[in-house]
């Protein structure tokens, strides 16, 4: 399976920002394990803080790819344009949060790309990753 990662705004930081909220591990070291331990899949990471890049990265790659997980950030409350291309893709796209944004401020209660997702994860950690490619799993 060909799985595209996407990281928004902010979450090139994971490990150094707030790590009450979103842990010690950087990104880049759990995303080699993610790949040892989906070896037989191919998964590409892609970070960007522009919503401009990430709509086209969905737009332009996602027949690349057989799913997308997707942490669009700060963008999950916000992005019109993301959510219109994710709902535009051919391919399940499975958000996932890093944090409870519902145990958070309001304002990251309102979720404007969820609902055209096949799926949502978040409140686990890094491990929302690894529970969203499990959900491309048959």
């Amino acid at each position: 399976m060909r799985i595209l990662i996407i990281n928004g705004p902010n979450l090139n930081n994971i490990g150094l920002r707030e790590p009450e909220i979103y842990g010690n591990i950087s990104f880049s070291d759990f995303l080699e394990n993610l790949k040892t331990e989906f070896a037989a899949d191919s998964i590409e990471y892609f970070h960007s803080h522009s919503e401009v890049e990430i709509t086209e990265k969905l737009q332009n790659y996602s027949t690349n790819f057989d799913a997308v997980v997707l942490n669009a950030g700060a963008y999950s409350h916000t992005s019109v344009a993301i959510r219109d291309a994710v709902a535009a893709i051919q391919i399940p796209v499975v958000m996932v949060h890093i944090s409870n944004v519902y145990s958070r401020e309001n304002f990251r209660q309102k979720n404007i790309v969820a609902p055209v997702c096949k799926g949502i994860i978040t409140g686990f950690g890094l491990n929302s990753y690894r529970l969203a490619i499990l959900s491309f799993k048959k």
